[in-house]
């Protein structure tokens, strides 16, 4: 997959964003000794599929222009815990979804404005399989997790980074890589 830039924000709302294909970890922001880099939030993602399914949440947080937000589970790296730890449990607290991680997928690589300042963020993704859970047990940061269609959320999903995601997912389980 390509490192260029796409714009990705939900529907007209400003965020610059890099995706990267599973083993692309090139820095936008200057190298690793950058005072950019020192800054940067890391996160870890998932794309937990059953079938032909992709689960979904929307945020109680919403975009910057006020809209809400279909987006994949993610947060915070805690101190201590790897990226895959991270997202195996970010899918449990956020969705109510118990799965088995299968692969890193890639990274995203955006910039988002917090208190007036730019913060630059990663996030890894892994494409997980469902084991069990039901997505009403989702924690209190979610409005709604829910089922869809993985083909719809190419389409659905309100950043363009983690469609990108979906179809490295696809490309997987369609037999790529």
């Amino acid at each position: 997959m390509s490192s260029e830039p796409a714009g990705d924000a939900p529907r007209g709302g400003k965020r610059k964003q890099l995706q990267r294909g599973a083993g692309k970890r090139e820095a936008e922001d200057g190298g690793e000794s950058s005072p950019a880099h020192k800054r940067r939030e890391i996160s870890a993602g998932g794309v937990v599929v059953r079938g032909e399914q992709v689960v979904v949440i929307v945020p109680t947080r919403r975009a910057g222009n006020g809209s809400h937000v279909l987006a994949l589970p993610k947060g915070h790296v805690d101190p201590g815990e790897s990226p895959l730890q991270a997202a195996t449990r970010e899918v449990r607290e956020e969705t109510g979804i118990l799965a088995e991680p299968v692969r890193e997928l890639g990274e995203t690589r955006y910039w988002y404005r917090r208190s007036g300042r730019s913060v630059p963020k990663t996030v890894t993704f892994y494409l997980f399989t469902y084991l069990s859970g039901d997505t009403a047990d989702h924690d209190d940061e979610v409005l709604e997790a829910r089922w869809i269609d993985l083909r719809e959320a190419l389409t659905t999903l309100s950043y363009e980074g983690e469609r990108a995601m979906i179809e490295l997912a696809l490309e997987h389980l369609d037999g790529g890589s």
